[in-house]
């Protein structure tokens, strides 16, 4: 069917929505799922419908026209009752729904196969010349292991025998296997980018990237299992699928020569909080409170009530839209213009919330586990800086969620690539934004440096003249795919390249100068365009901040500012949408940072 679209704004989003079913959009600058559990409209209506949101926080969403039913439809919101079901079968011999045709196993690691069966009933896995024999527990639980394999790019049948039943599985490749995951800016698809036609006919020349999309589940404990097929990527394939993870794919495919597997788990507007397990979260005193509330808040909930509710509410609203289509008819007798008619009322079932801590974690990243991966890439935290007490809390969070993958995985060092928040909203035109929360959460991603076998893509000028500064989302995906795939290569693969812009190292203070130094440097500092090099921002002991004039001397930057004779603090591209340009050689952007550790009494 056709879905035709009138667009009054460059940044208006199309969706369609029916039920608990989701939508890709189709056109727009960005490529998100919406449904009635992530953003509540009409959940239970009969009719499809058509709305049209601004792309980011806090806009509304409005009403446009309705012209056509379902459009791009992806993938349901799977009930928890559904998916625990499938790994009951009573007696009957299944394999955990990440494993299928044309999938990519993981090489130079142990490969773990697992699935369900009869208590005591003997599972054999036949894979690449390997034979692995197991016996389901009493609760017909089963696993097996097999020895590392080398990377294959020749396709090879799995078989999974039982006492009465044999599953097997073929087109499978042996490469690099990757997990991405995140909000919006992960989950945005090739179809929403810069170049999308020229990017998804491309795809088609990889065949050897396997794509794999979890399906969404917000249950209230983890879950054993997720059903979702592996695809081939193409034209096809590729269009619905994440963009940066797909482009990191693609750089890692061309420069390693292996299959590439890709596993898409993504949901937009989501918290760090709802990807991390509650056993993680009650660990830290001050997520407990929250965890409390939810439960009260589940507890309280009565979805039959709110059903009746949302029925009154949808009544009254039926009402007053035949109340103002009367008022419109003579608005336009007497030529006037008819006013918007009032928005429908929305049905919210909290049960399929996926801002309830540890749900998203339960859903769509616990029946992952223990699938043999190189690692993970993230692209997330939006939704995390709301304020500056939120985003100095991202600094726990995030830790205590990458802590937590890497325990459940069984890999103290699993690698863990992530992307620094981008650009957004209003250019800086202040020394310093001290009241916005985005700095301190980039500052937060960058401190999670410290943990082991962790890279960071800096984003801060990801947000190009072709988007629209109050854009959310980026277009151009192919710059932090690319800059993943550099911190993988070097990090991960060994590679001896310079894969990050310059990270502050160190400040020292000579009279009314300031000298800084920085990791990174490359092949040396730059400022970007040969233009001044400008963001740079200078306190004394009063903490009022000054634009500095700077200047690159060798690998440092030295800093001057006539209004701090004694400069005590220093802070660099500090605010949503800073101006500075400093980079290396290479082309990659120097982290924001500051020196200080003032929070102006915002709690940390």
């Amino acid at each position: 069917m056709r879905l035709k679209i009138f667009r009054s704004h460059p940044e208006t989003s199309i969706w369609a929505a029916n039920g608990s079913f989701s939508a890709r959009r189709c056109r727009g600058n960005s490529t998100n799922r919406l449904d009635s559990t992530s953003f509540p409209l009409l959940a239970g209506s009969k009719k499809s419908r058509v709305f049209a949101g601004k792309a980011g926080f806090g806009m509304t969403s409005s009403v446009i026209l309705v012209l056509a039913a379902f459009a791009c439809i992806s993938k349901p919101v799977v009930a928890k009752d559904a998916v625990a079901d499938a790994t009951g079968q009573s007696g009957a011999l299944k394999v955990s729904g990440v494993f299928g045709d044309h999938m990519v196993l993981q090489r130079e690691l142990p490969v773990v196969v697992w699935g369900w069966a009869s208590p005591g009933e003997k599972i054999t896995v036949t894979f690449a010349g390997q034979s692995v024999s197991a016996t389901a527990d009493a609760k017909g639980n089963w696993r097996v292991t097999l020895k590392s394999l080398r990377a294959s790019d020749k396709p090879a049948k799995m078989t999974i025998a039982g006492k009465t039943a044999t599953v097997s599985f073929s087109d499978i490749l042996v490469g690099e296997v990757w997990l991405c995951s995140g909000q919006s800016n992960m989950q945005m698809s090739l179809a929403g980018i810069d170049n999308a036609a020229k990017e998804i006919a491309e795809a088609d020349k990889y065949p050897q990237i396997r794509l794999f999309t979890v399906s969404r589940a917000t249950p209230g404990e983890p879950l054993k299992d997720t059903r979702s097929p592996w695809v081939a990527c193409s034209s096809a394939s590729a269009r619905s699928f994440s963009a940066v993870a797909y482009f990191f794919g693609r750089d890692l495919h061309k420069r390693l020569k292996v299959p590439i597997g890709l596993i898409d788990s993504t949901w937009g507007g989501t918290a760090v909080e709802a990807w991390t397990s509650r056993d993680a979260l009650k660990k830290l005193e001050r997520l407990r409170p929250r965890l409390e509330k939810w439960d009260a808040r589940m507890k309280k909930f009565d979805p039959e009530a709110a059903r009746k509710q949302y029925e009154a509410r949808l009544g009254a609203w039926r009402q007053a839209v035949a109340k103002a289509k009367e008022e419109n008819k003579k608005i336009v007798a007497a030529g006037g213009k008819a006013k918007r008619l009032p928005h429908r009322p929305r049905f919210y079932d909290l049960r399929k919330s996926p801002h309830r801590p540890a749900s998203l974690f339960n859903g769509m990243i616990a029946p992952l586990i223990p699938l043999s991966i190189r690692g993970a890439i993230w692209y997330q935290g939006e939704a995390n800086a709301g304020s500056i007490s939120r985003a100095f809390e991202y600094r726990t969070l995030f830790t205590a969620m990458i802590r937590d993958w890497r325990t459940r995985w069984g890999r103290d060092e699993m690698p863990f690539l992530f992307v620094q928040l981008a650009n957004y909203r209003v250019p800086q035109t202040q020394p310093v934004q001290e009241k916005a929360a985005w700095p301190f959460l980039r500052e937060a991603q960058l401190k999670t440096l410290a943990l082991p076998a962790t890279g960071m893509a800096c984003a801060i000028d990801n947000l190009s003249g072709k988007d629209n500064q109050f854009n959310l989302h980026p277009k151009n995906k192919q710059l932090i795919g690319r800059r993943l795939a550099l911190a993988a290569r070097a990090i991960v693969y060994g590679e001896k390249i310079v894969y990050s812009g310059p990270i502050f190292k160190a400040m020292k203070i000579d009279g009314g100068k300031i000298a800084l130094s920085f990791d990174h440097v490359g092949g040396g500092l730059v400022a970007k365009g040969g233009e001044k090099l400008k963001g740079f921002a200078v306190a004394g002991a009063d903490r009022k901040w000054y634009w500095a004039k700077a200047k690159i001397v060798g690998d440092k930057v030295i800093l001057a500012c006539e209004q701090v004779a004694e400069p005590k603090a220093v802070r660099y591209s500090w605010a949503d949408n800073p101006i500075g340009n400093l980079y290396n050689a290479e082309g990659l952007p120097a982290s924001p940072f500051r020196t200080d550790d003032w929070t102006g009494g915002v709690r940390k």
